[in-house]
């Protein structure tokens, strides 16, 4: 009995060991199940949300490949459009060049037979020459070359002596009549006035707040210089000057537009073509307003009436203009200015001789492609403005382009030269000024028998010793007139240059 109860005690035993174990056993196996379905579903959420940062990579891809083709198809269009129009200008510059061919052409071809032409009656006229100069040699027993310059010689020398003689009667009783009385209205002339100069040099130079500015105003390809340098005329000039750069143009009006709107656009910091075109165009219509403005100033000071709008703009124009640094706005006024005393002086009409001295430099102010000077434009616009025959001469002939009808006329010329050429009133670059001595003294040098020259009193005098040997009191006196019109004909300079020609002998002797 007690053997059963063991044996089946240890029975049962051994049936919970195994049964134990089988229940761990199944325990672990459903733990392993577990953990496998767990690392499938990690795993295949991994794959989904890589697969969703994979899409929307490929989206970011395309859609920044789009931009790029769109900024590309619009930087093709616009190289093609600039293309286009830079093969536009080429084609009408070779139409242009192929009727400038043909015309060439015909003048050949119409030279050609004149020159022909011209070349038969040479020849007769070269067959008659020659038996009439065999003929006179029979006769006269000279050659005709020799004739020919006795003859020449002999006029020449006449010539010189009567004009020279004649030249200074007229002087010596000109100066003896006028000299005391112009003098007199001059100096008091003179004495009374107290106009300003203003020396205003406009320097076409814009600072920049740094050198990364240099390659905003460049733009992407040149677009946005072009585009400036289009619109106002000018040149800039982008080079290593730190922080800087340089407006060149020979026009002080378009130089100054260009200034004024390079500036906005550094302040404003919007640099592209429209925006140059909007600044551009607001500056222009500025500067109009503020050109009538200072020609209204002007004409109140001066108590002028009637004045047309064109010519108060046209007058506010010259103060953007300059003559050797004088301002040529305030210059008109010292000269009108100066015209109403001389005219106040002798009794002249007063004030026609101030409304042309006003107006005489208007035409500096007036841009033209043709030929004309400005006192030839000076007088188209008064005529068209509708101002007296009196004040249109004056214009025309203040320096003597035309034929001096009034006395107005002479009075403005006087108070032209005083104003230009009165002490203080303009100034010179040391380039220019020491060019101009140089010119001066290379002019004088130039002539058979001048040993020195010397320019002094800031060029308003030229002295020059010639040699005795070579010439003789009267050839020096024409040497001087001669050096004189070269001088006139070739340089420009204010007021007048004084020559003083220097001949002497000197004799050396040694007492031994």
């Amino acid at each position: 009995m007690n053997g059963l109860a063991i044996g089946l005690i240890v029975g049962l035993f051994l049936f919970g060991l195994v049964l134990g174990w089988i229940i761990r056993w199944l325990y672990a196996r459903y733990q392993l199940s577990s953990s496998e379905q767990k690392a499938e579903r990690l795993r295949k959420d991994a794959i989904k949300e890589a697969e969703a940062q994979k899409k929307e990579i490929l989206l970011e891809a395309r859609d920044q490949m789009i931009r790029e083709r769109h900024q590309q198809e619009k930087e093709f269009r616009e190289r093609r459009t600039e293309q286009q129009k830079f093969e536009k200008r080429i084609l009408q510059k070779e139409e242009n060049l192929e009727r400038k061919l043909e015309e060439v052409e015909k003048r050949n071809k119409n030279l050609a037979n004149q020159e022909a032409q011209l070349k038969k009656r040479e020849l007769k006229l070269d067959e008659e020459e020659e038996r009439v100069r065999i003929e006179l040699e029979k006769v006269a027993s000279i050659s005709a070359e020799e004739a020919k310059q006795m003859i020449m010689k002999s006029l020449e020398n006449e010539a010189k002596h009567d004009a020279q003689a004649l030249i200074n009667k007229i002087e010596h009783e000109a100066e003896f009549v006028a000299d005391k009385k112009a003098k007199s209205i001059l100096v008091s002339t003179m004495q009374r006035i107290a106009s300003d100069v203003c020396a205003d040099v406009t320097i076409a130079s814009v600072s920049l707040p740094s050198d990364e500015m240099k390659g905003r105003i460049i733009g992407r390809e040149g677009r946005n210089i072009r585009a400036l340098e289009t619109l106002t005329g000018v040149d800039i000039i982008i080079d290593d000057t730190p922080e800087a750069v340089v407006i060149s143009c020979f026009d002080p009006i378009r130089k100054e537009i260009a200034r004024i709107a390079l500036e906005r656009l550094i302040k404003d910091g919007r640099i592209h073509p429209a925006r140059i075109e909007e600044v551009v165009g607001k500056v222009s219509k500025e500067l109009n307003q503020t050109m009538f403005e200072y020609g209204e100033k002007v004409i109140f000071d001066l108590g002028i009436h009637n004045m047309r709008p064109d010519a108060i703009r046209g007058l506010g124009a010259l103060h953007y203009r300059t003559s050797y640094g004088q301002n040529v706005l305030m210059h008109s006024k010292e000269v009108a200015v100066l015209s109403g005393m001389i005219a106040a002086e002798i009794g002249a009409n007063r004030e026609d001789a101030v409304r042309a001295g006003l107006l005489h430099d208007i035409g500096k102010g007036i841009e033209s492609e043709g030929d004309s000077n400005h006192a030839e434009l000076g007088a188209e616009l008064a005529k068209r403005l509708g101002e007296k025959d009196i004040v249109v001469n004056a214009i025309a002939s203040h320096h003597n382009d035309v034929e001096v009808k009034s006395v107005e006329a002479v009075i403005v010329q006087i108070a032209d030269a005083i104003s230009a050429s009165r002490p203080g009133v303009r100034k010179e670059t040391l380039e220019s000024y020491i060019k101009r001595l140089e010119n001066l003294e290379h002019i004088s040098t130039s002539f058979d028998g001048v040993e020195k020259a010397f320019a002094i009193q800031a060029g308003r005098e030229l002295r020059i010793v010639v040699d005795n040997n070579k010439l003789s009191d009267d050839e020096t006196r024409i040497l001087a007139r001669d050096i004189a019109k070269k001088i006139e004909t070739e340089m420009k300079y204010p007021g007048r240059i004084k020559i003083t020609m220097i001949r002497e002998t000197r004799v050396v002797e040694y007492a031994r």
